[in-house]
Formats: structure tokens, sequence, C-alpha cells
């Protein structure tokens, strides 16, 4: 039986995702995808699953994830179940399908927070300058 492993990165969230032949059940943190909170979170989860309804229906995907917040997580979540569907059934259709309809399936966020300067409290903010 074959398992693999991705994960997917947003922002400080990290989701780490296993792959196996299965029933097509999700679990995030051992908790099941069908009573995850908040709802909102738990949509954006579903979309890959949707797009790829027959081919989930045939894994069970469990995902452990750390850190960020919840929709950082949800996205985090998202990307690293649309890597496992991706490399288990090793199909470069499923990767050009989910790559058209959002690039964020299968790729990681870059963006970053910017470092504080030492002029003001925090990256963009300075303190203020009065000429009288």
């Amino acid at each position: 039986m074959e398992t693999i492993n991705t994960s997917g990165k947003r922002k400080t969230a990290i989701a780490r995702a296993v792959v196996k032949e299965g029933t097509g059940k999700v679990t995030i943190n051992k908790i099941p995808l069908d009573i995850y909170t908040p709802e909102l979170a738990r949509l954006k989860i579903q979309e890959p699953l949707g797009l790829a309804q027959e081919k989930a229906d045939k894994v069970d995907i469990a995902v452990n994830v750390q850190g960020g917040g919840v929709m950082g997580q949800a996205e985090a979540i998202r990307t690293a179940i649309t890597r496992g569907l991706i490399e288990f059934y090793k199909d470069e259709e499923l990767e050009a399908m989910f790559r058209a309809y959002d690039r964020s399936f299968v790729i990681n966020d870059t963006r970053r927070k910017l470092p504080k300067n030492p002029l003001g409290h925090g990256a963009r903010a300075k303190r203020q300058k009065s000429y009288r």
C-alpha cells in the first residue's frame, strides 16, 4: 500500500498531509472534515476535493496543521491536499486542472511580513516630523 507525504504553507501555517488508499475520509488534526469549524475554512478546504471528486473518494487523507490563524491553516491544508492528490495519482492533467482553477492550490504563498525599521513602530510607519 502506497502512502504519500506532502506539505503546504501559508504565512506561518504549515500543513502536512498523508495520502493513502481508502474510502474518502479526510481528517484534520484527527478531527473529521465534516465537523471541522469554522464553516468558511471547511468550504475552502473542500474546494480541491470537490474538483477531483471521483479521485478523492478513493483515498484517505490525514492532515496535521500547526501555526498561523484559521484561514492561513485552511489555505495550507488546501495546498497539502492538492499536492497529495497530484503526487498519489501522478496525473499531469489533474495538476493542470488545479492550476487553471486557482494557482494557489499547487503553489505556496511566499508573501511574508516586512521587518520592522528603526525609525518607527512598524515596517512602514515612521515618526512624524514637525518643523515648528
